[in-house]
């Protein structure tokens, strides 16, 4: 088994609604003190293109470099520049011309390449997997940044959390990037304030 797949293998988020909106939670309660880098390894970054990209990571390609790495996390963090810009309601082109060249180089990159296999099930290869999803981010990210979907970007009204997400609901008023944690929270708080006024009264 290896690096990427195996039992110690982190579990990340995902939901978001986009798979570029998926890689920037890989950094944690972003802009506050207790902030937490995900992805803090080669193996990690791995293990987030084989959890959620299209393709598998084969075991007899060499994980990616800490250069590698590097990249992956500066990608992100144009990532997210480009959509804090496009988002504030000002246009995409306020991103930093060196962002904006990030995202480009990257997307320009090969992506996984679909194959149908012989039991009819489509699926995706890449001769380099890490490199090939990372381009399927930067497009994500540039298309969500000047398409109309980008009105239902929302930020997660959880008390700890700075993750955002794509709001697919049909009303247009989901509040929680998860209602099974930020979502009951929140209402497990709510639930207690209101205890706390009965025991008062």
């Amino acid at each position: 088994m290896d690096a990427a797949t195996g039992p110690d293998t982190p579990r990340f988020r995902s939901g978001a609604g986009r798979l570029s909106l998926d890689f920037m939670r890989t950094l944690r309660l972003r802009g506050q003190v207790d902030a937490v880098e995900e992805l803090d390894t080669p193996e990690a970054l791995a293990a987030w293109v084989a959890q959620l990209g299209p393709c598998p990571v084969d075991p007899a390609v060499p994980l990616p470099g800490e250069p590698l790495l590097a990249e992956a996390r500066q990608l992100r963090e144009a990532v997210h520049a480009l959509l804090d810009a496009a988002r504030a309601g000002t246009s995409p082109a306020a991103v930093a011309a060196a962002d904006r060249a990030r995202l480009n180089r990257a997307a320009a990159r090969p992506t996984p390449v679909p194959v149908l296999g012989a039991d009819g099930r489509l699926g995706h290869t890449a001769a380099a997997p890490v490199e090939a999803v990372l381009a399927l981010v930067a497009r994500d990210a540039l298309d969500l940044a000047t398409s109309p979907a980008l009105d239902r970007l929302r930020a997660c009204a959880g008390a700890n959390c700075a993750a955002w997400f794509l709001d697919t609901s049909r009303p247009g008023n989901r509040r929680w990037c998860s209602m099974g944690t930020c979502g009951n929270q929140a209402k497990k708080a709510s639930w207690r304030t209101r205890q706390q006024a009965v025991d008062r009264a």
